[in-house]
């Protein structure tokens, strides 16, 4: 009893203290805390209760009064906040915590507790009634831990017909979407953000007529074209971000199924395609004033490139990897004497004959200067200088593939710490995908529920090993999006069938975000669902201003919008992370200075300026720079996010300039193996808020 009524006290100084928000400094000065709850601390305000640190009585005493103090102090610190978005983590060990914990969670709900994630162990019993009666609680988090006791309270909690997730984190607000527009004319099957914030879009040239006129009358005259000779609709076009408006476009060859990336001058320079594109090149060079349009150049390639995967290299150039039937890769553009291609043996040792599971290989720079590509179900790590494969990394445990037409996604997750020189981790995040037959089987109708599973590897370790997650939904052609603050958004897909046309089924509505940083338990929160199914050929990319712009889906060979189970969408709408609800408004920050646009090199001092109403914990402010990716086929290429720091320190430098002007200063990346120049977004980010992204240049 003892143990209950110093749980109950604790309790009341929890809700007591909901409205401040506590540093890492000093919530390590709690030395209760266990380092789970530590790590968490940077996804939202989080205050602890585990039972056991009230069971000794000779402990009780000098932990009660250091969690007095630690609490006044930080009260006395932060009582200018304004925070009601709290989680309470409460762990119970003894059967004795069933009361306790109804009527701690009575009390929390009344002091408007946002999210409870309840972890209960054995010989822990109970049902925690309470929880039926509660209507004001966004989301519930209950994680038994042995698997009869989960059955029975997902049972019991499910009655109730709340939103109940059993071993999950469910996110407190979910994020929010909104229809652009009802009709763009193409359906999105590659997207790419311009540092004008414009997005150019392209699907294949031929099916037929899209929804969309050419301007002026034109009409494309292609006698290679498969399906129409004389086509006078864009199959491209550009959306201004700014005016939500589209502009059409005009591609000449077939760009089905293609690749590309941004290159460092922010052109968009596209490679390959089907039928008379697939060894071509498009360039297509931002502009403001609706001037500009693709430029084609013939034959370029030295292999035909179609569902290839390209990269930029720290010399500015593009790698191009793969593609059906090429077991190569090649440079782009070439150098003088180096007009080849060159043979790599790892595609075809993982090439499933008649269903292949490796085209569009997963690929990234490591910090090393060589690139991890992973195609199938394994990985190595390659030098393209010397043709050298440096590093074959273990198959990710169950060997099922990950690649298309069995399509998961990936990631390199953010890179820290970078100005650690051979210290500097990397790791890369492997979600999704079909399980081994599941192509066949799609072929066959029988549609085989993809995999519900992710896995992760440090690729810089001397012995790398994968370590599986598993996710709330299982999910293939997903897409895998780094947002501002470090986290993932998977977003798209379906649950059962493969890439491919018509083999998918059952479409993932819900996206849920990926918290790499929190404990394995606590990494994923499922989020608000859209109503649009994203199938085959859909699209998922970042926007400046952090919203999520979505479109795409045709499992089709045709545009095919009645008497189909999911008809072509042409629809555009976005994702709007809890980031961006308005009841963060006062913590998120506002770049000043430098100004969008502004070049910046490698291993600089850099001074950033920015607005952050009310008093802010400048231990919790970090910058981010994000390379925008080329997106198609549930793969984001060339995509990245670095976290910048002060110099030899693990977090950024803050000033306060006064009247809410804060100064941060950090240190840009060494070099460009860690940051290849080009164009990025610069983002200040403040507990998880980021601000508007403002473009740099590095070069």
């Amino acid at each position: 009893m003892e143990a209950i009524d110093a749980g109950l006290k604790l309790l009341e100084l929890v809700v007591h203290h909901i409205q401040s928000f506590l540093s890492r400094k000093e919530a390590a000065l709690m030395a209760m805390l266990s380092k789970s709850w530590y790590n968490s601390w940077l996804t939202r305000p989080i205050l602890h209760f585990d039972e056991r640190d009230f069971r000794n009585q000779k402990q009780y005493s000098h932990n009660y009064d250091r969690f007095l103090n630690f609490l006044r102090r930080s009260l006395e610190t932060y009582q200018e906040l304004n925070i009601d978005c709290f989680k309470l983590w409460m762990k119970l060990r003894d059967i004795d915590s069933s009361s306790l914990a109804t009527e701690s969670i009575v009390k929390a709900i009344n002091m408007v507790v946002k999210n409870l994630y309840i972890e209960i162990h054995p010989p822990t019993t109970t049902s925690l009634s309470c929880l039926t009666e509660i209507s004001e609680v966004l989301a519930f988090d209950i994680f038994w831990r042995y698997n009869d006791g989960t059955s029975s309270l997902t049972r019991n909690m499910l009655t109730t017909g709340r939103d109940i997730k059993v071993g999950r984190v469910a996110a407190p607000d979910g994020g929010k979407w909104n229809l652009l527009l009802s009709n763009i004319g193409v359906s999105a099957m590659h997207m790419q953000l311009l540092n004008t914030d414009r997005v150019v879009i392209f699907d294949r040239t031929d099916f037929g007529a899209s929804n969309i006129s050419l301007p002026n009358n034109e009409c494309r005259n292609n006698p290679n074209d498969l399906t129409l000779k004389i086509d006078c609709t864009a199959h491209s076009v550009e959306y201004d971000v700014a005016t939500n408006s589209i502009r059409p476009l005009n591609v000449f060859t077939d760009v089905w199924c293609s690749s590309g990336a941004v290159m460092p001058d922010g052109s968009l320079m596209q490679t390959g395609g089907f039928n008379d594109g697939d060894r071509n090149v498009r360039v297509y060079k931002p502009c403001n004033d609706n001037s500009c349009d693709w430029q084609e150049f013939d034959n370029v390639l030295i292999q035909n490139r179609w569902y290839a995967t390209n990269h930029i290299l720290p010399d500015g150039r593009q790698i191009l990897i793969g593609g059906r039937g090429q077991f190569s890769y090649e440079f782009y553009p070439k150098k003088a004497g180096a007009d080849q291609s060159y043979n790599l043996p790892f595609l075809t040792e993982t090439n499933d004959p008649r269903i292949e599971n490796n085209l569009y290989p997963f690929v990234f720079l490591n910090v090393d200067g060589n690139l991890f590509i992973f195609a199938n179900n394994r990985a190595i790590l390659f030098d393209y200088v010397k043709g050298l494969v440096v590093r074959n990394y273990p198959t990710i445990p169950g060997g099922d593939p990950r690649s298309y037409p069995s399509s998961g996604s990936a990631v390199l997750l953010p890179l820290r710490n970078l100005q650690g020189g051979a210290n500097i981790k990397a790791e890369v995040l492997v979600c999704g995908g079909a399980p081994k037959g599941a192509f066949t089987s799609a072929n066959n109708r029988n549609f085989v529920g993809a995999l519900n599973t992710c896995g992760r590897i440090r690729i810089t370790d001397p012995n790398p090993q994968w370590a599986m997650e598993t996710m709330p939904l299982a999910r293939v052609m997903g897409d895998m999006v780094l947002i501002p603050n470090g986290n993932v958004l998977i977003i798209n897909g379906a649950s059962s069938g493969t890439a491919g046309w018509d083999l998918g089924r059952n479409p993932v509505l819900t996206p849920i975000i990926y918290q790499p940083n929190n404990p394995v338990e606590l990494r994923f929160e499922v989020q608000n669902s859209s109503s649009i199914p994203r199938m085959y050929h859909s699209t998922a990319i970042l926007l400046r201003d952090g919203r999520i712009l979505v479109s795409g889906s045709n499992p089709y060979a045709y545009y095919n919008f009645t008497g189909v189970l999911f008809p072509t969408d042409l629809t555009m709408e976005t994702y709007s992370p809890d980031y961006l609800d308005t009841r963060f408004k006062s913590i998120r920050p506002r770049i000043i200075s430098p100004t969008s646009q502004s070049q910046i090199g490698y291993g600089q001092q850099l001074y950033i300026n920015f607005i952050a109403e009310g008093r802010i914990n400048r231990d919790l402010i970090t910058v981010t720079m994000v390379a925008p990716p080329f997106t198609t086929h549930s793969f984001s290429m060339n995509q990245r996010l670095l976290v910048l720091t002060n110099d030899g320190g693990s977090s950024a430098n803050v000033t306060s300039l006064g009247n809410s002007n804060y100064q941060v200063r950090v240190v840009t990346p060494s070099s460009n193996i860690l940051a290849p120049s080009g164009y990025y977004l610069l983002f200040v980010v403040y507990r998880e808020v980021p601000s508007p992204g403002i473009w740099v240049q590095i070069k």
